[in-house]
């Protein structure tokens, strides 16, 4: 049977132990995520999501039981090279846009690159390649001030930085909040490009249960700092009720196929990518 890529398995960890602020984040989460596919990530704020995935690139080290191994190694030896797991694991933040720090777009996005010694030629192929990936044209943006950017571009650029060292796996914490529904689409696409052509492994963490279904192949719920549930996008959303309790509620096409099925219309409540529902809706009309 086919290894995981990364394997999370009965993490803990706990913010400042021993203090008066102690505050334990991850109570025994695991997770297992292949190459090549599109995971899931959701749940309540304060569930543990984004310490979990701080795990994946050594941004946080585990420190109490449980063990996060990443391509083989288990991130609690201490000889891990760092520098190697950050770049084979990147992680684009929520409003990644304030991450910027250089003046120029291209500098910013060979900052990556720069820093583990790329030569000149390979820096402009990757930047080239990740300003692309984007949507940004190279020769319009690549010597442009990043202060002249708008809020979208400069969420681009941030986002080019990360690809520009081409990680194997790419965590979306929250990547796309706050981006108006036309951008969020665009994104949505670069991520299943990202996916099918480079074969980028991608795990997805969002507020937006529509973007999970859009995205994800599988899903897992997080709640109190360890995982509740976990299944096909389609299996989850079905768990109405453990969704509500989390206030995490449900996509509309899985809402609208669930209401037609009360009303006594025999639909696949499976079929909750918008084209299925689509399809479903127009089957429906045709009988």
């Amino acid at each position: 049977m086919t290894e995981p890529l990364i394997a999370i398995r009965d993490l803990h960890y706990t913010y400042l132990p021993g203090t008066p602020l102690q505050a334990v984040a991850l109570r025994g989460a695991s997770m297992e995520v292949y190459a090549g596919e599109i995971v899931g990530l959701i749940g309540p704020a304060g569930a543990g999501k984004s310490t979990l995935l701080q795990h994946c690139n050594g941004l946080l080290r585990p420190t109490e039981p449980g063990h996060v191994i990443v391509d083989g190694q288990d991130l609690a030896d201490p000889t891990v090279d760092l520098r190697r797991l950050r770049q084979m694991v990147g992680i684009v933040f929520q409003h990644p846009e304030r991450q910027l720090f250089e003046t120029l777009v291209g500098d910013d996005i060979a900052f990556g690159p720069r820093q583990l010694g790329m030569s000149r030629a390979e820096i402009r192929r990757r930047v080239e390649w990740a300003m692309r990936v984007v949507g940004l044209d190279f020769d319009t943006f690549v010597d442009r001030p990043t202060a002249a950017l708008s809020g979208g571009e400069r969420r681009k650029v941030a986002i080019a930085g990360v690809l520009a060292l081409r990680p194997r796996v790419l965590i979306l914490d929250e990547a796309s909040a706050g981006l108006d529904p036309l951008t969020r689409e665009e994104w949505q696409e670069h991520v299943r490009r990202l996916n099918a052509d480079e074969g980028m492994t991608v795990i997805v963490v969002s507020s937006d249960m529509e973007e999970i279904a859009a995205l994800a192949g599988r899903v897992y719920v997080m709640a109190e700092g360890r995982m509740v549930d976990e299944g096909t996008p389609a299996e989850v959303f079905a768990h109405t009720d453990l969704l509500n309790s989390l206030g995490l509620g449900q996509p509309v096409t899985s809402w609208v196929l669930g209401e037609l099925r009360r009303r006594g219309y025999d639909v696949d409540l499976y079929a909750i990518r918008l084209e299925e529902t689509v399809e479903e809706l127009c089957r429906i009309l045709r009988s």
